[in-house]
Formats: C-alpha cells, structure tokens, sequence
C-alpha cells in the first residue's frame, strides 16, 4: 500500500513520470522619456509565453533595477493617475536634498516607490494562457526613467 506522500503525481488520470519541464528567458527592455511612467507589458509576456510554448506552468517577471517594478492591476488612466499621485505623496522626488542617498543622485525617491510597489509577479499558466482575475493586467513601473532598463521574463513549465 502507498502512502500519500509515495503516491505518483496525476492530472486528468495521467501520471506526470515522464513531464518535460521547459524554462523560457527573455528581457523586454525599456526607456521611458518620462521619470514615471506605467507601461502595460501583458502583450510581450503573453508573445513570451506563446514562444516558450509551456502549456501548464509558472511566469515570473521581475524589475532588473531598484528603480523599477512590476505589478499587476487595472490598466485604467484614472487609477494610473491615482498611483502617481499617491506614489509622490509617499515619497515626494523633491526636496531631494532631504534623502541621505542623494549624495551625488537625485533617485531615493524611486527607491522607495519600487519598494512599495514591488519587484515582481507570478502568473499562472493554463492551457497555454495567463491564468488572469478580470481585469488583471501586467505593469512595468519606472519611477527614475531616462535610461535604459529591462524587466525579466522567466517561464517554467510544460
């Protein structure tokens, strides 16, 4: 007799012995013209994960910079607004004279904001789709923008 630890992993009937697992690796790279901007990535994630072809599975996307976030939410200009808006008041970018990181930058700010924010998400993936609430949509946050930088996809799967 198998215990439940011992038993073999199912789904739909099949055992998973045999499972392929496939991981996927891509940057999307980004340079706002503005210090903050809220930029919906869904569409790359989702060609990322039709050429990863993972059918069943996991994404991350994560900010490769302190500066930077990703998060999931509405994407609504109105609640976008309310996010700067409450962002700023949080952490205001001036005076920035009155951050002790500002020695030779202007940037603490941003710090603060990706903190809160976050630096990534994890979406499910079923039957070769975002496993998405309604409405849920994938963000890039830049809070020090004019440079280039990049948020990782990483899909893993089968």
């Amino acid at each position: 007799m198998q215990g439940a630890c011992d038993a073999p992993l199912t789904r739909a009937g099949a055992a998973l012995h045999n499972v392929s697992m496939r991981s996927y690796r891509k940057e999307l790279w980004f340079n706002t013209d503005s210090r903050v901007a809220l930029v919906n990535i869904t569409p790359q994630v989702q060609e990322a994960l039709r050429a990863s072809g993972v059918q069943e599975g996991l994404v991350l996307v994560n900010a490769m910079h302190i500066t930077a976030s990703v998060f999931i939410n509405d994407d609504e200009s109105g609640l976008h607004q309310d996010y700067r808006d409450w962002l700023e008041q949080l952490a205001p970018h001036e005076p920035v004279s009155k951050y002790r990181h500002n020695v030779g930058e202007d940037n603490a700010d941003a710090h603060m904001k990706r903190q809160i924010m976050g630096r990534e998400v994890v979406v499910a993936v079923t039957d070769g789709k975002l496993d998405f609430g309604p409405w849920e949509q994938i963000f890039y946050g830049e809070f020090d923008g004019g440079r280039r930088k990049r948020a990782l996809v990483k899909i893993i799967g089968e």
